[in-house]
């Protein structure tokens, strides 16, 4: 009797918590009552010689094992009900707490994510379609350049006919074939070049050259139209050999006083106007020059030497498309650039977004790892606390509701034996 008495009380002391000592100290003392009886019976059927008091007494402890029953099983069903509440909240709230932080990272993560997708998208589609329409306007340009040289040779043809030594029409006349070639070359004023702009020398001087068009990496290059061609007028013009010679003669002067001019003007020297070395002179009729060129082969000896480039509608469009072309690559680099950094910051953001879902899953797995222990400690090793209510109900005690199979069968105790 001692002995099984003092296997129960270690049996306590070392399996069951601290928390339910109280309740298994109650479950303990039923089972020695319910030993008692048991052993009183054999005794009562053996010697068949007890007294009224010791009915008595029987009776009393049968009354009181039944108690102790009842309250057993009322304290095991709030055990459980405890147990699952607590469980069910603890986990409820580290469930909530959990998805609602990681929602809110991933929320944080994709929207700039999808927004740097999106002007990704957009700005590689403005671009194909800006090519697209370049490309296609180039041919209508060339075949607009094939016409342009032809109306401009006819008009030259008309005009050079129609001008006087009025130098204000040549003037204005020249100034409108070279507004005309710049609208045609692509070029935007204001942006890649500006008309009568005025710049101040070191003498205090005021230089208002007639076109300055702008070069990519800062530099600029000037367009002079202030030529001269009253002389060639009146050389076309001309009806006896003796004025025609003299027209060549004065016309081959006008042209070598206008490089003298621009070579004195020095505009490389003003300090606020990055430009090149040489400045272009604008003629707006072809045949003038070749006139000029073809009767004096020195000119060009002149010109050079000067950094003076004689330029015609033909020759000056070219020049200004080649650097319209090259403005266009320049932005064209730029927009790689632009796609370049906006690539980089896109896999900035989605190597970003994958650390992040790689700590996500880790702490996934954290989670369910420390569920997995929780549960274990329940229902795993020697004592455990689903092992011992199971105890209970094979020693007589009555429950109402049976903790589900699938929680039961998960115990890996074996039940101590019963002696």
């Amino acid at each position: 009797m001692e002995e099984l008495f003092l296997k129960a009380q270690g049996l306590l002391e070392t399996q069951l918590e601290p928390i339910l000592f109280f309740c298994l100290g109650s479950v303990l003392t039923f089972i020695i009552c319910y030993i008692r009886h048991a052993m009183l019976d054999r005794r009562f059927q053996e010697l068949q010689m007890h007294t009224a008091l010791l009915e008595q007494q029987i009776e009393l402890s049968s009354e009181n094992a039944a108690q102790k029953r009842e309250e057993m099983e009322r304290l095991l069903g709030e055990m459980n009900l405890q147990f699952k509440d607590l469980s069910q909240r603890v986990f409820d709230q580290n469930a909530r707490t959990f998805s609602e932080q990681n929602s809110e990272k991933l929320h944080l993560i994709l929207t700039p994510l999808k927004e740097q997708v999106s002007a990704f998208r957009e700005r590689i589609d403005l671009i194909h379609t800006e090519e697209t329409r370049e490309r296609s306007s180039l041919k209508q340009q060339i075949m607009l350049l094939r016409e342009l040289n032809q109306q401009i040779s006819d008009e030259a043809a008309k005009l050079s006919n129609a001008l006087t030594s009025d130098m204000k029409t040549q003037g204005n006349w020249g100034e409108l074939v070279l507004d005309k070639l710049l609208e045609l070359s692509g070029l935007r004023k204001g942006i890649e070049f500006e008309v009568q702009k005025g710049f101040r020398g070191e003498d205090h001087r005021l230089y208002k050259p007639d076109v300055i068009v702008h070069l990519p990496q800062n530099k600029s290059i000037i367009i002079d139209s202030k030529v001269s061609l009253s002389a060639w007028t009146r050389y076309v013009s001309a009806e006896d050999e003796g004025t025609r010679a003299r027209a060549l003669s004065e016309h081959r002067l006008a042209i070598t006083n206008h490089i003298k001019e621009l070579r004195d003007k020095d505009y490389s020297s003003l300090p606020t106007l990055q430009t090149l070395e040489f400045v272009l002179m604008f003629m707006p009729i072809d045949a003038a020059y070749m006139t000029a060129i073809q009767n004096d082969p020195m000119l060009l000896e002149e010109m050079y030497t000067a950094n003076i480039i004689i330029v015609t509608p033909t020759t000056l469009l070219s020049t200004l498309k080649t650097i319209e072309s090259s403005w266009r690559a320049e932005r064209r680099d730029k927009n790689a650039l632009e796609i370049a950094d906006r690539a980089r910051l896109l896999y900035d953001k989605l190597r970003g977004f994958l650390e992040d879902m790689d700590r996500l899953g880790k702490q996934l797995e954290t989670c369910r790892d420390s569920y997995h222990k929780a549960m274990n400690k329940m229902s795993s090793g020697r004592g455990n606390l689903l092992a011992q209510a199971a105890q209970f109900q094979e020693l007589g005690v009555k429950i109402k509701r049976k903790i589900p199979d699938a929680i039961t069968e998960s115990s890996t105790q074996d039940t101590p034996d019963k002696n």
